[in-house]
């Protein structure tokens, strides 16, 4: 017999702030179908505040409360059963952001779980993306947002290694980001790629998606470094207005691509990758993996 549930997960990112609503379909002697039914983003950009003052300002904040209001609605209207909220770089950094989680329990009833770093990998790890690792090959996912980019090397089907650095979109749009953080995550990725003669990397983030889908390459096909290479002249090219109106970019996009575009080809001139797979996976969808694993093993 089919069952069907409904799950919500709220990405409390350093750019923006999205709610997934995915349906969970399951059936006796059938692999699980994870099935996206709506998603909706809020460009409320808190690292703006935070990584220069180290607080959310009160405008964000009214922001935040609004946004978490209408997702708990959507929720609502929806029939979600099982939901979780992850906050990332910003909040971690944000000294009243524990008084800005209690605010939003005490309007909202939803609970936000601040994640560092580690924790990110590790609930993006939970993705489809081990079905997308092939066993004999290597692979550096990127995952650019923000505050943060989190890098994990794949190896024959098995995680390497994983770090997260301060080196985020937002960051960079603020000269926030030192020589010494670029030096830090050119010689890790070097110190763990050299030994591989082939690589490839896989790049999660809305920057990379959004480049992707313009590049009209097929789904599953990769991305060359001299396409990303060439994308990454024509931004430069072209001021903030010119990508809103020729690149059909929403505003808030249209100054992070650049940053984030830049982050990608550094890791790939790092580790040698000729290539970037693009499976258009994140956070939001590692939480409702792992809202289905634990109720698995409650059932367990």
């Amino acid at each position: 017999m089919l069952s069907i549930e409904k799950y919500g997960a709220i990405d409390i990112g350093s750019n923006a702030v999205r709610l997934l609503i995915s349906s969970i379909h399951e059936e006796e002697g059938k692999t699980t179908r994870f099935k996206k039914t709506s998603l909706v983003r809020v460009p409320i950009r808190l690292g703006a505040d935070v990584f220069k003052t180290k607080r959310v300002s009160e405008e964000n904040i009214t922001r935040m409360v609004d946004a978490m209001q209408a997702y708990q609605l959507l929720m609502k209207t929806h029939r979600v059963v099982r939901y979780k909220a992850c906050a990332t770089s910003a909040m971690r950094e944000a000294e009243n952001g524990k008084e800005l989680v209690q605010l939003i329990k005490d309007k909202t009833g939803i609970n936000i779980d601040i994640i560092d770093g580690k924790a990110e990998a590790a609930i993006i790890a939970m993705t489809d993306l081990q079905e997308l690792i092939n066993t004999d090959a290597t692979y550096l996912y990127v995952d650019v947002g923000g505050g943060s980019t989190e890098f994990t090397l794949y190896h024959n089907g098995e995680t390497i290694d994983s770090k997260s650095f301060k080196l985020g979109t937002v960051r960079l749009l603020n000269n926030l980001v030192s020589e010494q953080v670029w030096k830090s995550v050119e010689n890790w990725i070097k110190k763990y790629t050299e030994i591989y003669p082939r690589i490839a990397l896989i790049g999660s983030g809305g920057n990379i998606n959004n480049i992707f889908k313009n590049s009209g390459t097929r789904t599953g096909k990769p991305l060359s470094f001299l396409y990303l290479s060439s994308y990454y002249q024509l931004l430069n090219s072209l001021t903030y207005e010119e990508r809103i109106w020729q690149l059909k970019l929403n505003q808030d996009r249209s100054d992070v691509i650049v940053p984030a575009t830049r982050i990608y080809l550094s890791a790939m001139k790092w580790s040698n990758a000729r290539e970037i797979f693009v499976p258009k996976i994140g956070l939001s969808d590692g939480i409702i993996k792992s809202l289905y694993n634990e109720k698995l093993n409650n059932q367990g």
